[in-house]
């Protein structure tokens, strides 16, 4: 699979439960964070700056999802990274 253009394939990174308090924040209860860890699978052509294998911050909203080989992977444009670690 490689991604074409000014697009980026990501696999998300999933966050660890944590205790607040006594309690476990899950993934879902974060709702004030905006951005997702992922990391790069494929990188288009025209992309920049960037290499498979880097981990990005996104925003959320960005991008639509694609089943390959039973694995949800994210597609989002280059324009949609916030950092890179």
């Amino acid at each position: 699979m490689k991604a074409i253009n000014n697009y980026i394939i990501v696999d998300k990174i999933k966050i660890e439960p944590k205790k607040v308090a006594g309690l476990i924040m899950t993934e879902e209860i974060d709702e004030d964070n905006r951005y997702i860890r992922a990391k790069i699978i494929s990188t288009g052509n025209f992309v920049e700056g960037l290499q498979d294998g880097d981990i990005i911050y996104y925003d959320k909203h960005a991008g639509h999802g694609i089943q390959w080989k039973d694995t949800l992977y994210q597609v989002i444009r280059d324009r949609d990274i916030v950092l890179v670690e």
